[in-house]
């Protein structure tokens, strides 16, 4: 009975630890795929294997993040209506068996992503040391805490183009970056809604937010985000068609104001994309519609 009991412990320890690198936000790391997506006519089989191994690696070492983050954040996290529920948190898994567990996916991962490409191995270790400066003092800092955000985003996007040796043009990136902040923007106002009175004591930044300024500058990069787009689409090299794409980067954006405005959600985009209808069919109708657009206008 007593290996029986060993071995259903261990099976206990692992799945937490899988829990703890919340692998529900890893649909954040299939913007890795956008490289392969707008450069499909030429991938290979090949270029399909590196990406996905390069989607697994960025999501091993955003798992690490998450890892590194809730240690950090341990005691904020029990006092959060959310939070409080992690692994960590709970106090059902042991911080230093988690610590050690990420330190080694973080060396193995590095490891593999320098067979890939050793520039994407330099993109990793970059971004898991802004993320861990995130954690320890970044998110503290108003305005710096939603651009960290973003800045993830975009090294996401440049790691699919690293795997596959695909550059992207500078329109791209700075559509990443917009999009990226108008969901952290949406992110932090959530927050402020779902917190109230006690938002300082679960996320200490939020006490130099308000509605006000959340909205203002959700409205300048949304505005923003549109009209890069618009260009992306005129001015990348790709066939001109690529503008019927438009209304539906519209209608995304718009809808997701919606559920931030209306409907008060928006705290987690990676949930949202899964629960709203709306957003999900958006999503599936501007890949196909690139995939269309680019087999036959190129």
């Amino acid at each position: 009975m007593q290996p029986q009991s060993n071995i259903s412990i261990n099976r206990r320890i692992f799945w937490l630890l899988i829990k703890q690198m919340r692998p529900k936000q890893w649909t954040k790391n299939l913007l890795i795929f956008a490289a392969p997506l707008f450069s499909f006519e030429v991938v290979t089989t090949a270029d399909i294997f590196y990406t996905f191994s390069g989607f697994l690696l960025l999501c091993f070492i955003s798992g690490c993040v998450y890892i590194v983050n809730d240690y950090i954040d341990i005691e904020s996290d029990q006092n959060h209506p959310v939070k409080r529920n992690r692994p960590m948190a709970s106090g059902e898994l042991n911080p230093g068996i988690a610590l050690i567990f990420g330190a080694l996916i973080v060396i193995l991962s590095l490891s593999l992503a320098y067979v890939l490409n050793p520039l994407f191995s330099l993109l990793l270790v970059f971004y898991f040391c802004i993320n861990v400066a995130y954690s320890l003092r970044l998110k503290n800092v108003v305005i710096i805490d939603i651009m960290i955000i973003a800045a993830g985003f975009v090294l996401r996007a440049i790691a699919g183009g690293l795997v596959i040796h695909v550059p992207f043009t500078p329109w791209f990136l700075l559509c990443t970056m917009l999009l990226s902040l108008f969901l952290a923007i949406g992110k932090r106002r959530h927050e402020l809604f779902l917190l109230g009175n006690e938002k300082a004591a679960h996320r200490k930044v939020l006490e130099n937010y308000s509605f006000e300024l959340l909205d203002q500058l959700s409205s300048i990069v949304t505005t923003a985000t549109i009209i890069s787009y618009s260009l992306f689409t005129f001015t990348s090299g790709r066939t001109i068609q690529l503008m019927w794409t438009i209304p539906l980067v519209i209608y995304g954006v718009f809808r997701y104001l919606y559920l931030i405005h209306i409907e008060n959600k928006g705290g987690a985009p990676d949930k949202v994309l899964f629960e709203d209808k709306h957003i999900l069919i958006t999503v599936v109708l501007y890949v196909v519609s690139v995939i269309l657009i680019l087999y036959y206008f190129e």
